[in-house]
C-alpha cells in the first residue's frame, strides 16, 4: 500500500483546491451554456486522488503503452476531468479557456482525444462500464498489469447496461478493474428516491459479485486508503457517497446547480468561499 503521509495527502488537497478553481474558471467562460457545475464538484476529490497519487501515468507522454485507464463514464461531469488532465499537464490552461466553445476540443461531454488523455467520448449515460470491462479483457489477454478506473453516477445507475456489465465484469474476474460511484443522491430532474429508488447500493454491487467498499467520497485519506490496498480477484467497486455542488454553500445539495449558469456574482462568492474553507 501507498503511504498515507501527511505530505501527500496535503499534495493531493492542492490538487483538489487547484481543480475546484478550474471548474469555476470554466464555468464562467461557458456563459449562457450549461457547464453540469454541481455534478463535477461531487466527484473532485475522486479524480483528484486518482490522478495525483494511484494512477500510473507518464506526464511527458500521454499515449504511453503501460498507463492506466480513466473512463468518465458520467461524461457531463467533464469539468472535473479536464482540470485534472490540465494539472497534470496533458491541457493547458489556455485551452482550459475554451471549454464549450465553437472548435474546442473541450465540449460539455468527453470527445475522444488520448493526445490530450480523453480516452473515450462519453455523453449518453450507461455507456463507460462497457467500454471500461472491455479494455480490461484486452489488458487481460495481453497479460498487461495496468489498471482501469471508470466512475458512474448514481443516477447512471438506473441504466440497464450498468447491470449486465455488472454481471460481465464478475463473470470474467476482471480484477484490473475499478468502478467508483459518485452517490451524490441526485440526477438531472430530481433526487433519486423521486425518479428511481437505488436502495442499498453496496449490496447490490455485492450481490453482482464484486469487492464493494461504501466510504466518504470526500475524504481523501479514505479514498487513497481503499484505492492503494491489495484487491481481491475480483473488480472492486467504491460506493463514493458524495455531496453534489461540494465545496460552495449556494451549490451544496441543490439540484439546480445540475444545469445552473454561472454568474459573475455566484463566482466572486465562490472565490471568497475558496479561500476561507480550503486552506491546507
Amino acid at each position: 500500500m501507498k503511504s498515507s503521509s501527511q505530505e501527500s495527502i496535503n499534495k493531493i488537497k492542492i490538487f483538489a483546491l487547484n481543480i475546484r478553481k478550474k471548474i469555476l474558471d470554466m464555468s464562467l467562460i461557458a456563459g449562457a451554456d450549461s457547464s453540469h457545475f454541481g455534478g463535477a464538484l461531487s466527484i473532485v476529490e475522486i479524480v483528484s486522488v486518482l490522478f495525483s497519487d494511484i494512477m500510473r501515468i507518464n506526464k511527458e507522454n500521454p499515449l504511453w503503452e503501460d498507463r492506466d485507464r480513466f473512463i468518465l463514464s458520467k461524461g457531463h461531469a467533464c469539468l472535473a476531468y479536464y482540470a485534472a488532465l490540465s494539472e497534470i499537464g496533458y491541457i493547458s490552461n489556455d485551452e482550459l479557456k475554451t471549454f464549450e466553445k465553437n472548435e474546442s476540443n473541450l465540449l460539455g461531454h468527453p470527445v475522444i482525444n488520448r493526445n490530450l488523455g480523453i480516452e473515450f467520448s462519453n455523453g449518453s449515460l450507461g455507456m463507460g462500464l462497457s467500454l471500461g470491462i472491455g479494455v480490461c479483457l484486452g489488458l487481460k489477454k495481453k497479460n498487461m498489469k495496468n489498471q482501469v478506473y471508470v466512475v458512474l453516477g448514481d443516477g447512471e445507475c438506473n441504466e440497464g447496461s450498468i447491470w449486465e456489465g455488472a454481471m460481465s465484469a464478475s463473470n470474467f474476474n476482471l480484477e484490473n478493474l475499478t468502478v467508483l460511484v459518485d452517490h451524490n443522491k441526485f440526477q438531472q430532474t430530481g433526487s433519486n428516491d423521486e425518479i428511481m429508488k437505488l436502495d442499498n447500493l453496496r449490496e447490490k454491487w455485492i450481490s453482482f459479485g464484486w469487492e464493494t467498499i461504501e466510504i466518504d467520497g470526500h475524504d481523501i485519506e479514505k479514498l487513497k486508503y481503499f484505492l492503494a490496498k491489495d484487491k481481491e480477484k475480483k473488480p472492486r467497486a467504491i460506493i463514493a457517497n458524495t455531496i453534489k455542488g461540494k465545496g460552495f454553500s449556494f451549490s451544496e445539495n441543490n439540484n439546480s446547480w445540475h444545469h445552473a449558469v454561472m454568474t459573475k456574482k455566484f463566482y466572486d462568492q465562490a472565490k471568497e468561499e475558496l479561500e476561507k474553507n480550503f486552506k491546507l
